[in-house]
């Protein structure tokens, strides 16, 4: 009889595959982003074309392979001189402002205020393009809308407060007034444009490729 009743028991209890939970580490859970990283050949697949084009012309024209190889270190080191401080106020950035107080002002629903934050973020950096994605990069993780992170990614490569005083300088304040008018209202349709282009599904993929850990 305990037999029959340790059999009645282990009936009860056990459950089909469908019913048994997953216990590894892909289960996912409801509204995560399903992503996995991309194998870096596919990843960095441009760099590795555009390496190899390189070796091929400096190989067939080797003075042309000589002025691209002087133009690469002289970017390289350009980059060294730039990336170092960048990084540190990317770090104070992540330590200082914390997720809550990003969504807050720059996350969906921030409206205005938002954009006139992205603005000036943007507008009062200083550096080459290429420095701002790494900005980027943490206002997505803190939770800035993709439409703000355009916005200051806009805003770096054409109102930096720096170029425009160049500017105002070099070709007079008409010009420069002009020109930062079109900026401030092409920015924001052009971020409004991108951002439907890319849709739901491609906002959504950015932002697991950016808080993945």
């Amino acid at each position: 009889m305990n037999q029959d009743m340790e059999h009645s028991i282990n009936q009860a209890t056990e459950k089909t595959p469908d019913q048994q939970p997953q216990q590894n580490g892909s289960e996912k859970m409801p509204g995560q982003p399903g992503m996995k990283k991309q194998p870096i050949w596919k990843r960095y697949g441009t760099f590795f074309i555009l390496f190899a084009a390189a070796l091929i012309t400096g190989l067939i024209l080797p003075d042309l392979g000589v002025s691209a190889f002087k133009n690469t270190i002289g970017s390289f080191q350009e980059m060294l001189s730039v990336l170092p401080p960048i990084f540190i106020l990317l770090g104070l950035l992540d330590v200082w402002v914390d997720r809550a107080t990003m969504m807050k002002y720059t996350g969906k629903g921030s409206g205005i205020k938002g954009v006139l934050i992205a603005f000036l973020l943007g507008s009062a950096a200083a550096g080459p393009l290429y420095a701002a994605f790494p900005f980027a990069t943490v206002m997505l993780k803190k939770g800035s809308s993709l439409f703000n992170v355009l916005i200051f990614i806009g805003a770096w490569s054409t109102t930096k407060i720096p170029m425009l005083a160049f500017e105002t300088a070099s070709l007079g304040p008409t010009f420069a007034f002009f020109r930062l008018s079109l900026s401030l209202v092409g920015i924001p349709l052009i971020a409004f444009l991108t951002e439907k282009a890319i849709g739901k599904a491609g906002a959504e993929e950015i932002n697991a490729l950016n808080t993945d850990e």
